[in-house]
């Protein structure tokens, strides 16, 4: 076979549009969805790209003045379990359930779409959202490759009386449950699906050593623990190819990963709380009917010196910080009142401009409240017609003296970025060079789907201590590129470090 390019791998189930119109994928996300028609002119109007369409003149007028748009509906992996629609009358469910995420893309924050207008129920495998040109599959000319997806299961549910119509939602999760603990199924014969007695598992405890927060080890609560093909640290984010098995370990770390298929793996994990990513530098081979007790592990998140200052939560997320109310013309009504869910909002990134008129962010620490004072996403500016300008947002602090034994480090977490260029500067606003450039980087697009966090970045930015003024001194941070509104970058956490301490001293 050619080289080629897989962009794309799912299953599409589409449903009756007489009867299917109540869509469900999770407690505070289902609603009766507007008609396919609806979208089309001059029911609907495009908005700044296909999938986003204002409802002008909707078939049912209580549709009217909402946005819809399918990315509305995304749930990252490791939640994306159970998802559909209901048929009012008669009452009937029809529900996509997916056990296991050993053959998705990415991770378990990794995001997708779900079930959405046409009625239109998804099993996503492989696809760009959230991701971008980092989840395109290559194939070189000849390259065997081999790989199952799935199985997935439909689950049908009914009810005689339809003033229980709403609780087919409910048997939907425990049917789910049920699903989950049954994984890996039996039933399929294909040797490229190997049963329960066939599998291996690993199970350890993960630590963190932070000398800066305690002298003691922490346990890595709630850390994201994984085994993934063999890659760099974080190269789970974008691997594609082969299978990933996830888990969370509990309040003092300890991790259990069951029902792995047989093969050669890596050991990846983040903590939430901690920056960076962690890898067990040995290979792990896992083979039938193993059990791997991989003992303590220990993360060492970078660190160079003690915190003096910083902004926002290491969470690999911009939910943090302020999300602004949409445009009223531009509302779903599903969101409405559902702060947890607010980012889902149609064009909120036209918000920064009406919020910040004249000049750009300003941030100063000490006074100003990141859930209140650090927008969400720092954005392109609209300065006319397609014509857009870049933004530099500044990060005022105080300094009583500058300790000159070492340099200072400058940490800088994204959450995403879409062709972006990030450039910092120190109380120097114009200077070019700039003290630090990322370069290019980013295709996840997910400031215009709805999302707080695409692909995870970390910058350490080195600022020797001569950069530094006592008193009052202000970091710039530029997003350079300014070709579109739908252009920029979601910090997840920001981190000015002093200069190493000798051991005396901590």
């Amino acid at each position: 076979m050619p080289a080629f390019n897989l962009n794309e791998t799912r299953i599409a189930f589409m449903l009756s549009v007489e009867k299917f119109r109540y869509m469900a994928m999770a407690d505070d996300r289902q609603r009766v969805l507007p008609l396919p028609v609806d979208r089309v002119p001059p029911r609907g109007k495009e908005l700044a790209y296909p999938e986003a369409v204002l409802l002008v003149d909707p078939v049912e007028p209580e549709f009217k003045g909402e946005v819809d748009d399918k990315y509305q509906y995304s749930c990252e992996n490791k939640d994306n379990k159970v998802h559909g629609f209901i048929c009012l009358d008669p009452p009937v469910g029809f529900w996509q359930i997916t056990p296991s995420n050993e053959f998705r893309t990415g991770g378990p924050i990794k995001q997708d779409l779900t079930s959405h207008v046409n009625p239109t129920t998804l099993a996503m495998f492989v696809s760009t959202h959230y991701g971008g040109q980092d989840f395109v599959i290559p194939f070189g000319t000849g390259e065997p490759w081999k790989k199952v997806f799935g199985p997935v299961f439909i689950y049908l549910n009914s009810v005689e009386d339809k003033n229980d119509t709403l609780s087919l939602w409910g048997d939907a999760k425990e049917r789910m449950h049920k699903e989950v603990n049954c994984w890996p199924y039996s039933f399929p014969s294909s040797e490229d699906f190997p049963k329960a007695d066939q599998r291996g598992a690993i199970r350890g405890r993960l630590v963190v050593s932070e000398r800066y927060i305690s002298k003691e080890h922490l346990p890595a609560a709630g850390a994201f623990v994984g085994l993934a093909p063999p890659g760099d640290a974080g190269s789970f984010q974008t691997e594609c190819k082969g299978y990933q098995f996830w888990t969370n370990s509990d309040d003092e770390g300890y991790f259990s990963i069951q029902n792995v298929r047989p093969g050669d793996y890596n050991l990846y994990a983040w903590v939430p709380g901690f920056i960076g990513d962690y890898k067990y530098e040995k290979p792990i081979a896992i083979t039938a009917a193993s059990d791997v007790d991989i003992g303590e592990l220990v993360y060492a998140p970078l660190r160079s010196g003690p915190t003096l200052w910083e902004i926002g939560i290491p969470d690999r997320s911009a939910a943090e910080f302020y999300v602004p109310d949409p445009n009223p013309q531009y509302i779903n009504k599903l969101f409405v009142n559902q702060p947890a869910n607010s980012f889902r909002q149609y064009g909120l990134w036209e918000r920064y401009a009406d919020l910040y008129p004249d000049q750009d962010l300003v941030f100063t620490v000490g006074s100003s409240d990141y859930k209140k004072d650090w927008f969400y996403a720092q954005v392109t500016r609209k300065v006319g017609d397609n014509a857009y300008k870049p933004t530099t947002w500044q990060i005022k602090f105080n300094l009583e003296s500058i300790d000159q034994t070492g340099s200072y480090t400058l940490r800088i977490a994204l959450s995403s970025a879409t062709f972006s260029v990030l450039e910092v500067r120190v109380n120097e606003e114009e200077t070019n060079p700039p003290h630090f450039s990322s370069g290019l980087i980013g295709s996840d697009n997910t400031i215009a789907r709805h999302g707080v966090h695409g692909l995870y970045w970390l910058f350490n930015v080195e600022v020797a201590a001569g950069q530094l003024l006592q008193g009052e001194n202000i970091i710039y941070l530029k997003q350079a590129r300014s070709v579109s509104a739908l252009h920029g970058i979601m910090y997840d956490y920001i981190r000015l470090e002093a200069p190493p301490l000798s051991a005396a001293h901590y």
